[in-house]
């Protein structure tokens, strides 16, 4: 004779499956900020890449260092007043932020740009914006603050050299290949918040690794 499952046995199965998925669902719910940290990252990275294969040194080209691969945070009326990033070249205006023609494209989507958008040259809106780089809008991130090795005034970029070597502050009205004092010396810590809380990402220096804390 089989045994069957009486209706006791099968509320106390219905309980404890309701018991483990209220434990583990906060889990596997989706974590906006720590989704943002890895795209983040990864961009870095990428950045970091270009600056090593796309090596801008010309012998005949006394600015060549200030078209440096970097990365940049902003917000403007073009993102819809949200924080949002590009990575770029300054190759010839070298007014420290990007045009059009400067952006580097989304190697995933070559119709498309590594940027969330950027004040006065592109909308968050616009099809070739990379809409997940506007990091306010797609996982609200509330500020992003440059801390330890990277803080420098209120600047938020970050620039690699042919090397892969991190560094900090602006590098267009640089008159030499290095100014002193701006490749990183000690770890860049970039804080992302939302309301959620806070994740830190730690840019290494020489290296110039990148990785969540």
């Amino acid at each position: 004779m089989k045994k069957a499952f009486t209706i006791l046995e099968l509320i106390f199965v219905l309980v404890v499956m309701g018991i483990l998925s209220a434990i583990l669902s906060p889990q596997i719910r989706s974590n906006k900020l720590r989704e943002a940290a890895i795209q983040v990252v990864s961009h870095i990275r990428y950045t970091q890449h270009l600056a090593m294969v796309d090596d801008k040194f010309d012998a005949n080209d006394d600015d060549w260092h200030k078209k440096r691969w970097q990365l940049i945070f902003g917000s403007s009326r073009y993102t819809k007043r949200k924080i949002s990033y590009s990575i770029f070249s300054d190759n010839g205006s070298f007014d420290g932020n990007p045009n059009l023609g400067e952006l580097a494209l989304d190697p995933m989507s070559s119709d498309k740009f590594l940027s969330g958008g950027d004040s006065g040259i592109l909308y968050t809106k616009d099809s070739r914006a990379n809409k997940n780089m506007n990091i306010g809008l797609k996982y609200g991130i509330g500020s992003v603050t440059f801390t330890k090795g990277c803080a420098h005034s209120s600047v938020r970029r970050l620039t690699f050299d042919n090397f892969g070597r991190p560094i900090k502050g602006t590098i267009n009205r640089y008159n030499s290949v290095f100014k002193a004092n701006r490749l990183l010396k000690t770890t860049c810590k970039i804080v992302l918040t939302n309301s959620q809380g806070s994740v830190t990402i730690a840019i290494e220096p020489e290296t110039g690794y990148a990785h969540i804390l």
